[in-house]
Formats: structure tokens, C-alpha cells, sequence
């Protein structure tokens, strides 16, 4: 496709289609092409990263083609475009559990879109469509169950503690492909930092997790673009404990990228937790 056709594209079709229930949105290839354009790759980040507050049921996508190149030609090439959009989804820590449909659907005829150019409407055929449907919530009445309360992180940090012991930061919660904590999490952070600065005596390792990419890579930090997000969580949160007041010389941090997911949901591996290596028991507990 003339380069020029395809930047006019790009800008006609840089808005997302919202509707109640579902996100539509189109990324377009060159001419026998399935690796994505930057253009196309940048807008369909920034749709991804729309995504971080839509309750997600099911995301469809569908690759196609122009009306030259045989049939079988054609399928092939659409298959292609889907399965790299696919890759993009699951290495943005989109979880490939939600994506239902990665189908090549090979040409669309020129008639299908109302367009007189021909060269225009075979750069719009190039396409793949993506849908992401919203989960309808059902409002269930819970049953009232009385249980023991569970320590949080701070409360378990103050306790009876040993050497490789692992504490889960629970509700510390990650915005998608970002170290950008959720405004709930905060206050999580900051009493584990209080509590951490009380037990002076342990000496620890931070542990980033990332959750949804393929081939036990590490996810990607949206914000920096390199492929380290795990590692840029635990470093977030050693930052943030120095600034509070944790001493350097207790801390170390490292990225565990996708080696040990929960089982649970997507968004319970976008965690962070701590490995206890030494207590200096020479200090007494505050």
C-alpha cells in the first residue's frame, strides 16, 4: 500500500467504536504484510490500555484480507494478522483465557464497502477486527458467613516470622502493563512500609509477578516499552519502602516474570510479595 494512503487510514480510523456492551476496534497491515505497522501497533496499545477498567467477558479477532491473491493465500495471510494481534493481547497482560475466537476469515470483496477508490477500499480490507464484549454482572444475594478475619501483609510482617517465609502483598493491585499502582493500593503499601521500618531485624528480597504473557516471557512496561514489567514492579516497590524510610542495605529486588502464576484471576499475578532472607537476631522485634 502506497505509504502516504496508509498514514490517511491510521488518522480516519484512530477512534475507538464504544457502544454499551462491547469495544470495537481495527488495526490495518500493508499489502502481503502481517507484521503490524508502528502506527497501528501504537493505537492498538493505547486500546489495550483502555481496557484496564472494562470488565472483560470475551475478546473475538478476526483477520482479513484484500480481494488479490488466491483463496488459500488469502486465508493464510488473515490467520496470520489475527495470531499477531493475538500476541500483542497476551504479552500486554491481556489473559489468552478471555480471548475466544483468533479467526482468519481471508477476503473481503470489494462491494462490501462503500467506497469508489479501489486502492483505498482494498487498504480498509487489510484489516483485522478485534471485539471485546463487557461480562454482565449477576447480582447474586451472598449467604452470611461468619469467619476468622485474615492478617493482612503489615500485620503478618510484625508477627512470628523465619527465614524463607513468603508474604503476599494482597489488594496491591497493578494497573494492565503498567507499575502504576490502583488508587486503592495505596494505603496497602504505605502500613507494609510502616510495619517494615518497625522490623528492623529482617533483611528481605522484593518479587514482581506479571500474569498473561506466552512463553513465560516477561510482560511489557508500557511506560518504559522494554520487556521487564515484573522487575519494574519489585523496583517500584523498593523505591517506594526507601522513601519511607526502609534501609537499602535491607532490601534487593527482582522480576519473576510469568514462572509462578496463581491459578486464580488475571489480575491476582499483577502481585508483588516478599521472601525473607535473614533475621539479625542480635535486634529486638519493636
Amino acid at each position: 500500500m502506497n505509504r502516504h494512503i496508509f498514514f490517511i487510514l491510521s488518522l480516519f480510523n484512530c477512534l475507538f467504536v464504544f457502544s454499551q456492551k462491547e469495544l470495537k476496534q481495527e488495526v490495518y497491515f500493508e499489502t502481503d504484510k502481517y507484521d503490524i505497522p508502528t502506527t497501528e501497533e501504537s493505537r492498538l496499545l493505547l486500546f489495550i490500555s483502555s481496557l484496564s477498567d472494562f470488565n472483560i467477558e470475551s475478546i473475538s479477532i478476526y483477520g482479513f484480507c484484500d480481494d488479490v491473491g488466491a483463496p488459500a493465500y488469502n486465508l493464510k495471510l488473515s490467520q496470520q494478522r489475527a495470531n499477531a494481534i493475538k500476541a500483542v493481547f497476551a504479552n500486554n497482560e491481556i489473559s489468552e483465557s478471555l480471548i475466544s475466537n483468533v479467526d482468519g476469515k481471508g477476503e473481503i470483496l470489494l462491494k462490501i464497502v462503500e467506497e469508489k477508490d479501489v486502492v483505498k477500499i482494498r487498504g480498509l480490507n487489510r484489516k483485522v477486527e478485534i471485539i471485546v464484549k463487557e461480562k454482565v454482572p449477576v447480582v447474586e444475594e451472598e449467604p452470611k458467613i461468619i469467619e476468622e478475619k485474615k492478617k493482612d501483609a503489615a500485620e503478618l510482617i510484625k508477627g512470628d516470622i523465619k527465614v524463607g517465609d513468603k508474604i503476599l502483598f494482597e489488594n496491591l493491585l497493578f494497573k494492565t502493563g503498567y507499575t502504576i499502582l490502583m488508587p486503592e493500593s495505596k494505603k496497602v503499601l504505605d502500613n507494609i512500609a510502616k510495619s517494615l521500618v518497625e522490623r528492623e531485624d529482617i533483611y528481605f528480597t522484593i518479587q514482581g509477578h506479571v500474569c498473561c504473557t506466552q512463553y513465560s516471557r516477561d510482560a511489557v512496561d508500557r511506560k518504559t516499552k522494554k520487556q521487564n514489567l515484573s522487575e519494574a514492579r519489585a523496583k517500584f516497590v523498593y523505591d517506594y519502602f526507601a522513601k519511607k524510610g526502609v534501609n537499602k542495605k535491607r532490601m534487593k529486588y527482582v522480576g519473576m516474570r510469568r514462572k509462578f502464576p496463581l491459578g486464580g484471576e488475571p489480575e491476582l499475578d499483577r502481585r508483588v510479595e516478599i521472601l525473607i532472607n535473614y533475621i539479625d537476631t542480635s535486634l529486638s522485634v519493636k
